[in-house]
């Protein structure tokens, strides 16, 4: 399988283990302050990315639904809320986020139809044909191995459902462009700083972000992994961007 060059950054650059193991031990250390955090540096627009990509399963109508780096639960939260599926199963490697995220479900209506799940994306843990629809909202650049990845939903995707991915891009115009590199190098990182968050991660973010294969590649390398029906929706002069394809 094709390497990219996002598969080699990794959270700590002087840290041991995989990229996975380093991911996981990241998420775990800012799991307790991530929805906040996230809520700020974004002041909130990351709601919006979410809700505009859960869209896009709306006409498909799912009853199980796969969420993959579900984190803290956040969308598979607003999934239910959207499109009231049957069941939803959200699976991460970080057990923080997952303690977190299930504190969040324990409530009605969440609790008898959401689902968290300590599962590896990159073999997911269940059979052939399984799910209507899987969501994945900034998670792929974390992925080990790209295509692998991809595979595994594919796998467990059934025959007419749909996978949607939101993903952080390079936004194209020259002064969203110059903002977004200032942001992203500059202010997220010492604002995670200020609140006594993992500096490490938004530097993470940043540079994976500018590794990751975004746009029309992405969408090749979807169709190239088994996807059909591809399609890109830019949000925000593309600072974010929905990805989607169906089997």
């Amino acid at each position: 399988m094709a390497k990219y060059a996002h598969d080699q950054i990794v959270p700590f650059e002087h840290g041991k283990g995989s990229k996975k193991e380093q991911v996981a031990e990241m998420f775990n250390k800012i799991a307790f302050r991530y929805d906040f955090i996230n809520r700020f540096l974004s002041v909130g627009i990351d709601v919006a990315w979410r809700k505009k990509a859960i869209q896009q399963l709306k006409a498909l109508q799912p009853q199980e639904v796969l969420d993959i780096a579900t984190g803290t639960g956040d969308v598979a939260m607003m999934t239910y809320k959207m499109l009231r599926p049957k069941k939803i199963i959200g699976i991460d490697i970080s057990t923080g986020m997952l303690e977190m995220g299930r504190k969040k479900v324990a409530v009605p209506p969440y609790y008898s139809h959401i689902e968290l799940l300590e599962g590896d994306s990159e073999a997911i843990p269940f059979e052939d044909n399984r799910f209507d629809a899987i969501t994945v909202a900034f998670g792929v650049r974390n992925f080990e191995n790209l295509e692998l990845g991809l595979k595994e939903m594919l796998r467990v995707l059934r025959p007419g459902g749909k996978a949607v991915i939101l993903e952080f891009s390079k936004p194209r115009f020259w002064l969203a462009e110059k903002f977004y590199q200032l942001y992203m190098k500059l202010v997220a990182p010492n604002i995670a700083k200020a609140f006594n968050s993992n500096k490490e991660a938004y530097q993470y973010l940043n540079e994976s972000v500018q590794a990751f294969p975004e746009g029309n590649r992405f969408i090749q390398i979807m169709h190239e992994t088994g996807f059909t029906q591809t399609y890109l929706r830019t949000l925000s002069f593309g600072i974010c961007t929905i990805y989607c394809g169906s089997k």
